[in-house]
């Protein structure tokens, strides 16, 4: 277990410098792009800021979440997919596992923490016009 453990730190610290780093840029700004959209909706329509919602509207969290993969399902896919192609060229073989986090932290982690302080940032200048 702790040889899966060790392979795994490895090769997400190696996708650093390997071939096809530009996904690393590319894939947050993508996210972040969905996350100023979707704050922008959330700012006009007056509703709170998504993480923060997510946390304690527990009664609505289910759907909130959905919304959040809605609005980067494209984007996580993407990543599994580039992630894929990354770990073919590099590894030969496939670590679906390792593919699933990289593209939770390429895709959904910026759009979580971007979405919210967008929100609240646009909130005055939406209310102003």
């Amino acid at each position: 277990m702790d040889e899966i453990f060790s392979r795994f730190w490895e090769n997400l610290a190696d996708r650093i410098h390997g071939p096809l780093t530009f996904r690393l840029i590319l894939q947050p700004i993508m996210a972040v792009s969905f996350a100023l959209r979707d704050g922008y909706r959330d700012a006009r329509e007056g509703r709170p800021p998504y993480f923060w919602a997510v946390f304690t509207e527990s009664a609505h969290r289910r759907s909130l979440l959905m919304e959040g993969w809605k609005a980067v399902a494209r984007v996580y896919v993407f990543a599994l997919i580039i992630d894929g192609v990354y770990q073919v060229i590099v590894f030969r073989w496939i670590y679906p596992i390792e593919a699933l986090v990289v593209a939770f932290l390429l895709a959904f982690v910026p759009y979580l923490l971007i979405r919210g302080p967008i929100n609240r940032s646009l909130r005055r200048y939406v209310r102003e016009r």
